[in-house]
């Protein structure tokens, strides 16, 4: 079913759907996302409302149809630039903001919550498709890649530490490779 989570009624529907022919739903990952970077002053409206709504507005739908599911696990994948900052993307590091806030607010609230802050991948996610000039200046600077299987390792165990309920972790946590910058 093809849906898009930053509109209610398609996700009520997708709920529908698994309520009406398929087992009790468990959990929810939330991994959506768009960038589109630019100095903030160069943006408008329309720019930053494609950042915002799979990120904030898919989270906010998921925990508003959810809160009174029975869930084991309620993952967000947010980004390390919510905690940094990165130029040219203050519209994603505000979404990702908003997903950990979320998290704090669904943990204080007792139901099940994690947002994860993931720092660049090398095989997968957004930084996947960078080229290889873009990537070499972003070790320079210090950041480092995790690889697929050292990101699966790490989702697999924060999960499994997490908690259904007033978890073993806190709300938020960061993944990520960092280095030294090379100057």
């Amino acid at each position: 079913i093809n849906a898009d989570v930053s509109l209610e009624a398609d996700v009520a529907r997708i709920f529908r759907h698994i309520r009406d022919f398929m087992p009790p739903l468990k959990g929810i990952i939330h991994a959506a996302g768009v960038i589109e970077d630019g100095i903030l002053s160069q943006q408008d409206w329309s720019s930053f409302a494609r950042v915002m709504a799979p990120k904030m507005k898919g989270a906010w739908n998921l925990h508003a149809l959810t809160r009174g599911m029975d869930l084991d696990f309620f993952v967000l994948f947010s980004s390390a630039t919510s905690l940094f900052g990165n130029s040219g993307q203050g519209s994603y590091a505000a979404a990702n903001a908003f997903l950990d806030a979320l998290a704090h607010y669904r943990h204080r609230q007792g139901l099940p919550a994690l947002s994860i802050d993931w720092g660049a991948w090398s095989e997968a996610g957004m930084t996947a498709s960078l080229g290889e000039s873009v990537k070499r200046q972003m070790v320079s600077r210090g950041v480092g890649f995790i690889s697929l299987d050292e990101g699966l390792h790490a989702f697999e165990k924060v999960t499994r530490m997490s908690c259904a309920r007033n978890g073993c972790l806190p709300a938020q946590i960061g993944i990520m490779q960092i280095g030294r910058a090379h100057v």
